[in-house]
């Protein structure tokens, strides 16, 4: 994980330590910043985290993300994205290109170190009968499907996901808007429960059995892409097989506890994706600066980033924005954005960290009483 028979160069070190911005007095102290830039040279100095050139990965045909499940979590999975459109955005390649592009040495050193990081963190037992509890402040887009982006201001969202195995029916649940909503699997007549823990819903016993080998990983991320594409119809022509894959650990990043091993591993598989870049100051939805991961969906007009605390490398959330003008808005329009508030396991249903115990009231339509 830390490879230290080689260190970055000092022209590698100075192009990295651009990626934090100038003090902004009016959102930042600029003292903070440049805690955060110096934080974060000294680190990669200490570590030794340059990774050497790699062989371009060859990706299997991965998917869009549409099985029941995937549907029923839209409001969990898809919608934490957002993004400002400023001197981070990287020239917009064409679908041709994309697929040939590796990702940049700045790039490829921050995900290794992020991926180091996220390494060293400490291992959680979760048993089949808890829940991962997941608290976020989120905008979303509530605009028309392909119209222009009506984005809301942030509010918080709270889901509890089931961590049994399955098959099963009951998934989680979500409050938002001041309203709990049941997340189930839609099951067909006569058919038993398809809620198997995988891409969709994934459990932290299943995002553990997950290859920690970047390549072994990437290939086990596109053949479940692949089949999801394959049974949803999607044709050939509309399959990007990077951005497919870079979507597919983005959501496994969200709202999820993850085993450090199988973090890290998802880090330094995302550095083998053409065409990701460094967002160099992007911001969440709770205001936080930090550092992005990103990548430009061409067939969507789109970039998507994940953001990082630049001093201690902690996953902070994502944001989206049009890097050219389209039918939704013009380049630079914020799509979505979300923040990660608090991640931990508990026992029940409703049940809060803060807190302790679940709260009172009636349980949600749908939702199990004994849950």
């Amino acid at each position: 994980m830390n490879d230290r028979t080689s260190g970055p160069g000092r022209a590698e070190r100075e192009e990295l330590a651009r990626l934090l911005p100038a003090p902004a007095e009016r959102e930042l102290p600029p003292g903070r910043h440049l805690h955060h830039k110096d934080t974060l040279m000294r680190l990669i100095d200490q570590d030794g985290d340059r990774v050497p050139a790699r062989p371009r990965p060859r990706l299997l045909r991965p998917a869009v993300l549409l099985p029941a499940v995937g549907l029923a979590l839209g409001g969990v999975l898809l919608t934490t994205l957002a993004v400002t459109g400023r001197d981070g955005a990287p020239t917009p390649a064409t679908a041709g290109t994309a697929s040939r592009a590796p990702a940049p040495p700045r790039a490829t050193v921050l995900l290794d170190r992020v991926a180091s990081v996220a390494a060293r963190q400490d291992e959680q037992e979760v048993t089949d009968d808890q829940f991962v509890y997941v608290r976020t402040l989120q905008s979303r887009n509530e605009g028309e499907f392909g119209g222009p982006v009506e984005l809301t201001g942030p509010h918080e969202r709270e889901v509890w996901m089931a961590q049994e195995q399955g098959p099963v029916i009951d998934v989680g649940l979500i409050r938002e808007d001041d309203a709990y909503v049941p997340i189930e699997v839609g099951v067909p007549d006569g058919e038993p429960a398809v809620g198997l823990a995988g891409l969709h819903r994934p459990t932290y016993t299943w995002l553990a059995s997950l290859p920690t080998d970047p390549d072994a990983l990437l290939k086990r991320l596109a053949a479940e892409i692949t089949r999801d594409q394959d049974a949803s119809g999607t044709p050939a022509k509309e399959r990007d097989r990077a951005q497919d894959t870079f979507d597919a650990i983005g959501e496994l990043l969200r709202e999820t506890v993850m085993p450090p091993k199988t973090a890290a591993a998802l880090y330094k598989a995302a550095a083998k994706i053409p065409g990701v870049s460094v967002d160099s100051d992007a911001v969440d939805a709770a205001g936080r600066h930090g550092v992005g991961i990103a990548r430009d969906d061409t067939r969507a007009g789109w970039r998507t980033a994940w953001i990082f605390d630049p001093a201690t490398f902690e996953y902070l959330g994502e944001r989206s924005y049009l890097f050219k003008d389209t039918s939704m808005g013009e380049k630079g329009t914020l799509i979505n954005k979300s923040a990660v508030l608090e991640r931990a396991v508990v026992d029940a249903l409703r049940e809060k960290p803060s807190a302790g115990t679940p709260e009172s009231g009636e349980p949600a339509a749908g939702e199990s009483p004994t849950a």
